[in-house]
């Protein structure tokens, strides 16, 4: 029989230990989150695999706010963040940084996440869009990588804060073994 762990038992870093751990060289921009709850559960994915940071651009809720919170379970404490007043600033100032920018998105020249190989070290800024109307096109724009996830379904999206946390563990996977 197997015996499910305790939280206790689960070695979890408090909040102090986590603003201190090494995180991985990824940060998360969010293009016009509508859902506060989609933005709580980012924040929730970007601690699970000790990103750098969030970048909230545009009308993406900020903390504090109770409907971010009660998704984030804390998260929303833990992971750095900023707000931009638009995407493209915070894309922009990312590249001028170094960061390889990638764009979650269905678009002509979009390759599949599972074919998409990695460069150990690269710095990555995945954007996230919109629930309604995705990535902005100035920001499709300006992505280096753009990459969607295969579906086989009839729908053609998946939930942004699921298709992220997707795309951020082919990402964080790629890099830790690189």
């Amino acid at each position: 029989m197997v015996r499910k762990l305790k939280n206790i038992e689960l070695n979890r870093l408090s909040v102090d230990e986590y603003k201190h751990a090494e995180k991985i060289k990824v940060v998360v921009v969010l293009d016009n989150i509508r859902s506060l709850h989609n933005v709580g559960s980012l924040f929730r994915t970007s601690d699970a695999f000790a990103l750098e940071a969030m970048y909230l651009c545009g009308i993406t809720g900020q903390p504090p706010h109770k409907e971010i919170t009660k998704t984030a379970l804390g998260s929303d404490f833990s992971v750095d963040w900023k707000h931009y007043k638009t995407t493209i600033e915070a894309v922009d100032m990312l590249k001028a940084d170094g960061y390889t920018i990638v764009g979650l998105e269905q678009t002509e020249g979009s390759m599949f996440l599972n074919d998409w190989v990695i460069a150990p070290n690269t710095k990555i800024a995945l954007v996230a869009g919109s629930e309604v109307d995705g990535i902005e096109q100035e920001i499709v724009n300006a992505c280096d990588v753009l990459v969607e996830i295969p579906q086989f379904g009839t729908k053609h999206s998946l939930n942004v804060s699921v298709a992220t946390a997707i795309a951020l563990w082919h990402i964080v996977n790629a890099l830790r073994k690189g």
